[in-house]
């Protein structure tokens, strides 16, 4: 913990197939211990918040994705001194063999919204995200360079 500080950035993916089935991993540890939830972990110190969302689910998943955009955050206080934020990216798989890390998690699977919906042990961000409809994305622009003086070695924008 001590390296991330006192303020958290870390991304999710909600990885959905042609057929309308989302990827899922229930955790062996955490607040979300035994439940369903997506794919996440924390941005590391070499990545972008995109690169860190791709990375977080192939090691999880063996999922390779496509990053289609960002769709939401999340936002909260934990014990008044800790930053938790999470970036939720919609991802289309690149296919379906599931091989779950097993040091992390209990199992993953892709579910079809209904089984999802009605499976008690669905986090609450997942019953959540099966209720909403039109999602607003942000996708990634053009890569651009915002000047030599920042020295970013990568820079993305979504809007």
């Amino acid at each position: 913990m001590a390296k991330r500080e006192n303020v958290w950035l870390a991304v999710a993916g909600i990885v959905v197939t042609d057929d309308g089935r989302w990827l899922v991993v229930k955790k062996k540890y955490g607040g979300l211990k035994g439940k369903w939830s997506f794919p996440a972990g924390f941005v590391e110190e070499n990545e972008t918040v995109d690169e860190a969302v791709r990375r977080e689910i192939l090691e999880e998943t063996g999922i390779t994705v496509k990053v289609e955009g960002l769709v939401g955050v999340r936002s909260g206080v934990i014990q008044e001194r800790i930053s938790d934020n999470m970036l939720l990216f919609l991802c289309t798989p690149l296919h379906a063999n599931v091989v779950y890390q097993k040091s992390e998690l209990i199992d993953a699977a892709f579910k079809t919204m209904d089984e999802l919906q009605d499976d008690p042990d669905s986090s609450l961000l997942i019953h959540y995200c099966t209720k909403m409809e039109g999602l607003t994305m942000l996708k990634e622009t053009k890569s651009m360079n915002p000047g030599d003086v920042f020295q970013y070695s990568s820079y993305k924008l979504f809007f």
